[in-house]
């Protein structure tokens, strides 16, 4: 059974400025919520036990762990810094440079300690069923299994049965038919695939498992998937969903203000006739006394 989990933070989310000017893209709120806070309430759900995730722009925001675990020494030298969230125990391996999604991965190999890890992308919300990819992969005897979506955008991965045969039509056999969600199992031999010490995507070392018939596959078209990545689908998110309700207790509104279709966060004050319809408010954000908003996303 897989335990560990390591979700990826150290994105730029370049697509969220100015959001991500203030936090880093796994840290804006979702319904009130760290939208990585989700993934790991997720992982939670499917008997994760030990988390892992990297960090690196803003990673003075990062306050689930505070103190240095000198126990572990990264890929990168650097050692991470170690704390619990809601009782499970949390590892933050900072990257100076970033290493991106492969990188990333290869500098975790300490801490993974030779088990298999459950990888979650940390900017995107999902409500998957993990415990049925984490069930899938132990059953493929694939060192990789990639979690999978029959319709989106990004249709880059195309399969044979439970397989994954090419990616990006890099292998010359096919046209993508599916969609990669960034949530996938891996075994320990992935790590030899992955160059130590630099920078790095994983697509390579997924290819040269495809190529060899050993890149696992299912498809999860159940629960939600979103990749939040620019302001509208941003927006959309809030107004789609009702992951919690729209206005926070701790909200403050006159009651001269007029609220729409909009998610207001705690300590988020909205003054005597202000209009605010269709957005949504960071916690501790305002809008001042007869201000008109629409569609827009206040933060402070």
């Amino acid at each position: 059974m897989i335990r560990k989990a390591f979700l990826l933070g150290a994105g730029l989310g370049t697509r969220l400025r100015p959001l991500t000017d203030l936090l880093p893209k796994p840290l804006v709120p979702l319904f009130h919520k760290p939208l990585i806070e989700w993934a790991m309430e997720s992982c939670l759900a499917a008997g994760i036990t030990d988390f892992a995730i990297n960090t690196h722009h803003l990673p003075d925001k990062w306050t689930y762990a505070e103190s240095e675990d000198t126990s572990l020494l990264a890929g990168n030298g650097f050692s991470p810094k170690g704390g619990v969230w809601k009782n499970t125990p949390i590892h933050l391996f900072h990257e100076p440079v970033l290493l991106e999604t492969g990188g990333g991965v290869k500098n975790i190999e300490p801490w993974a300690a030779g088990e298999s890890v459950l990888v979650h992308n940390g900017d995107i919300f999902s409500s998957l069923p993990l415990d049925k990819l984490i069930a899938a992969h132990e059953a493929s005897e694939c060192p990789v299994t990639l979690a999978l979506r029959s319709k989106g955008d990004a249709t880059h991965i195309a399969i044979e049965g439970d397989r994954v045969i090419d990616i990006r039509a890099k292998l010359g056999i096919s046209e993508g038919t599916h969609v990669f969600t960034g949530i996938y199992c891996f075994d320990p031999e992935l790590f030899d695939l992955l160059p130590p010490g630099e920078k790095a995507s994983v697509i390579p070392a997924f290819l040269e498992l495809a190529r060899q018939g050993r890149l696992g596959a299912i498809v999860l078209d159940e629960g939600e998937w979103r990749d939040l990545g620019d302001h509208a689908s941003y927006l959309a998110a809030h107004r789609e969903m009702a992951l919690a309700p729209a206005i926070h207790p701790e909200a403050v509104i006159d009651p001269g203000a007029i609220v729409t279709g909009s998610v207001v966060g705690p300590m988020a004050v909205i003054s005597e006739g202000a209009t605010v319809k269709a957005s949504v408010l960071w916690p501790g954000a305002r809008v001042e006394k007869g201000t008109p908003i629409e569609g827009q996303i206040i933060c402070r």
